[in-house]
């Protein structure tokens, strides 16, 4: 029998600066660092774009990770150094890779009204974290399993696969339920898996999960069996994949495998932003007037995450 799931519960923070938007951020946590190779959940909306002022993170950079983007609502304006200009709509993956390096830019665009959506972090295993930066977009077709509504926009699920290529073993997924409906879903029993609640509320095991809630489901279930509460139509989100067998460092943006290789990824960044790019993170797009600057390295060694 494998470990019961445990509740993580969300803690808010700004996006990009203490004047934008706020996000309410599941993973990392104390307890929890990653959930297969998810490293990362931030969660947002549904905001009013005349209240919060939407989106508004200038470039900054990344390192070691993917940045996996899904939007419920509104349309986000991507920008990178590597010369990619895209837009983030409903339904649609934007999969970022840093690699290396890579620098971007996020902004809601003026015609959005209302921003509701994930942002996910992915950390690249050893053998990849120091590839070549790149840039995918995927449109996943839905599909109808007894009503239930799925949207597999990395790895398989039910039958559906996602295209896009992954550097480990990953699933993830939208699925939309019906008010009390059950669903029981097929997983690989070797991989941790995550339950993001966006909307309504789910059950599995006796645990209920509430919007911006993250149930994390240890290795061993073949199956999730999970039930939607009886108010209305639940949306989670589906995250998990192989555990990563590996140590990583996260600060800010970066992720490495030491305190050493963190600060001189944020040297670069400082050195590179003060003259419009360089050759860790590319050549800033002409269409920024702006960058994040670092926060200040702390006095104490960052730790090995596991």
């Amino acid at each position: 029998m494998s470990p019961p799931p445990v509740l993580l519960t969300p803690r808010v923070v700004p996006l990009g600066g203490p004047r934008t938007m706020r996000v309410r951020r599941t993973l990392p946590q104390l307890t929890r660092s990653l959930i297969g190779g998810w490293c990362f959940v931030d969660h947002y909306g549904p905001d009013d774009v005349s209240e919060t002022g939407g989106m508004v993170v200038p470039g900054h950079p990344h390192t070691g990770l993917q940045t996996a983007t899904w939007l419920f609502a509104g349309e986000v304006e991507h920008r990178d150094t590597t010369g990619v200009h895209a837009f983030v709509r409903p339904g649609e993956l934007n999969l970022m890779t840093a690699g290396s390096g890579i620098a971007h830019s996020e902004y809601s665009t003026p015609g959005t009204t209302l921003l509701h959506g994930v942002q996910l972090w992915i950390a690249l295993p050893e053998r990849t974290r120091h590839m070549g930066p790149g840039f995918v977009h995927h449109v996943p077709e839905p599909i109808e399993i007894d009503g239930a509504r799925l949207s597999v926009f990395l790895g398989s699920l039910l039958g559906s696969a996602s295209p896009v290529p992954t550097h480990s073993p990953l699933v993830g997924a939208e699925i939309v339920l019906r008010a009390g409906q059950s669903i029981e879903l097929p997983v690989d029993a070797t991989h941790e898996h995550g339950l993001l609640c966006d909307s309504g509320a789910v059950r599995l095991d006796g645990v209920t999960v509430e919007p911006g809630e993250l149930l994390f489901c240890p290795i061993g279930r073949p199956v999730l069996d999970l039930v939607a509460g009886p108010a209305g139509p639940a949306r989670i989100l589906l995250l998990g994949g192989e555990p990563l067998h590996e140590q990583i460092v996260m600060w800010w943006n970066f992720i490495g495998r030491s305190d050493e290789e963190i600060r001189a990824f944020r040297a670069d960044w400082e050195s590179e932003r003060a003259v419009g790019g360089g050759d860790r993170y590319g050549r800033f797009p002409t269409a920024w007037s702006d960058s994040l600057a670092a926060p200040e390295m702390p006095n104490v060694r960052l730790r090995l995450r596991d």
